[in-house]
């Protein structure tokens, strides 16, 4: 019996060891085969200003001057500017044995002297090609030949779960590697409209920044650029830049040091499953146009607010961020084909794509003049009141409502005093709103717990609101 016992017990455990290792893959061929490809970044930026020192806190009028001149020093006077040296560290990786190499925009932006350094110890000075603030992608370059270079993945392969590998220099320590796994693709991220990343949980850490991901074939899936962290620190969310993406950066900074977008000139929102229902579709997909901008391409190709783009060029738009990567991808002068979700039916729209240019942020302040009579609140919850002349003038609109107070089940929509109603939204029809009377019969219609979608404009711009569960009114 013994004997049987420890026969079994042999192999249970031969078993758990065969297990172990086919679960836990060796890294280290990788790492030796690739890491002579990747190289350490330093940055230096120099800025110009006054001596630091700390101010002194007492005029020599001050009865406490002569004691404490002793033992603050004060800067003296007429004192010259100085410069100062900011450094930074980050990563990069060889794409082309003459020195070409992929790195992360925020490493090199403003630098004023970039410094590779090669895990043979060679350092060089490297001149920045290009940059892209929008995917956070930087082409330099070095000068010298028969460097090693990475082998480039097929992004489209990449699998949520297989393994992945990081190289870069965390804090400086260089060649440092750290491993994981695929978390999810195509994420989207707070002000990131060009990048599907790659999520992972591979440890990231200050200084892999524009260091390579690597799958287990050793090849480079993407470009390591940003974590999550409410620490500062790696905390299991890690994004990369997909390869793909970076690469037809790098192509058109290396021809021309800059990136061309296409744009269509809408501004868009996801489509959720309320104002789906409003819409008259019958899942949540595509984009909304909540906005079409005077003159650009969208408007003259005849695309209007409250439309939904379903496909470009053939391309489904699961989700609103979909239509910036596709529309950016895209050559400005090009023509495409959108899908339109228009009045409960679909139309095509040929468009010509035009040409992304950088954006310049302007606030605009609203003034809203007299108030008019108070009104009772309506079915939303909505004190509103129609548009004085001067502010239709001011704002350059023929009509709609200013929303002057939100009480009752209105708080519970996202909205705000100072917006403005521009039309009801129900089953795909869109009914603009002129007068508080008519806006008041428009809610009538609407059954007791039904959802209300409404187009807003705030400030200069506009979205749509629904707003849940009507209540009985009258």
């Amino acid at each position: 019996m013994n004997r049987l016992i420890a026969a079994f017990s042999l192999i249970f455990f031969c078993s758990f060891v065969n297990a172990q290792a086919r679960g836990l893959p060796d890294f280290s061929e990788l790492a030796e085969k690739q890491g002579p490809a990747v190289v350490n970044i330093s940055t230096t930026q120099v800025t110009r200003g006054q001596n630091q020192m700390m101010p002194f806190p007492f005029d020599e009028n001050d009865p406490a001057f002569e004691f404490f001149k002793r033992f603050i020093p004060r800067p003296p006077s007429g004192a010259t500017p100085r410069e100062f040296e900011n450094k930074s560290l980050g990563s990069g990786f060889i794409i082309s044995s003459d020195g070409y190499i992929l790195t992360n925009a925020h490493v090199v932006d403003s630098a004023d002297e970039v410094t590779v350094r090669l895990t043979d110890k060679r350092e060089f000075k490297a001149k920045t090609i290009g940059s892209d603030k929008r995917t956070d992608v930087a082409l330099i370059k070095i000068e010298a030949t028969g460097l090693p270079a990475v082998k480039l993945a097929d992004t489209a392969q990449l699998k949520v779960g297989e393994w992945v590998v990081a190289i870069g220099s965390p804090f400086g320590f260089d060649n440092s590697v750290t491993a994981g796994i695929v978390s999810a693709k195509g994420r989207s991220l707070p002000q990131e409209n060009y990048v599907p990343f790659i999520q992972t949980d591979v440890a990231i850490n200050p200084g892999n920044s524009g260091g390579p991901l690597f799958n287990m074939r050793g090849e480079v899936v993407g470009i390591n650029s940003q974590i999550y962290s409410r620490s500062g620190g790696y905390m299991g969310l890690s994004f990369a830049i997909p390869i793909d993406v970076a690469m037809e950066v790098q192509s058109q900074l290396r021809a021309s040091g800059k990136v061309s977008r296409g744009r269509l000139g809408v501004v868009i929102q996801e489509v959720s499953k309320e104002l789906a229902d409003s819409l008259g579709l019958s899942r949540p997909i595509g984009a909304v146009v909540n906005a079409v901008e005077k003159g650009g391409p969208a408007e003259k190709a005849g695309l209007e607010a409250g439309d939904v783009i379903l496909k470009f060029d053939g391309k489904t738009i699961n989700n609103s961020a979909d239509l910036p990567r596709m529309v950016g991808v895209v050559r400005p002068g090009s023509r495409a084909v959108l899908q339109v979700w228009r009045k409960g039916a679909t139309r095509d729209i040929a468009v010509t794509v035009g040409e992304m240019v950088d954006e310049k942020q302007a606030s605009a302040r609203q003034s809203r003049g007299g108030k008019p009579p108070e009104q009772a609140a309506n079915r939303l919850g909505l004190v509103v009141n129609e548009l004085t002349a001067e502010q239709k003038r001011e704002l350059k609109m023929n009509s709609g409502l200013l929303i002057e107070e939100i009480r009752g089940s209105g708080a519970r929509a996202d909205l705000r005093p100072g917006d403005i109603v521009i039309a009801v939204i129900s089953k795909g029809a869109t009914t603009e709103v002129k007068t508080v009377d008519q806006f008041n019969k428009l809610l009538a219609q609407f059954e007791k717990g039904s959802n209300v979608t409404l187009l807003i404009r705030r400030g200069d711009m506009q979205t749509f609101v629904t707003i849940k569960g009507l209540n009985g009114g009258g």
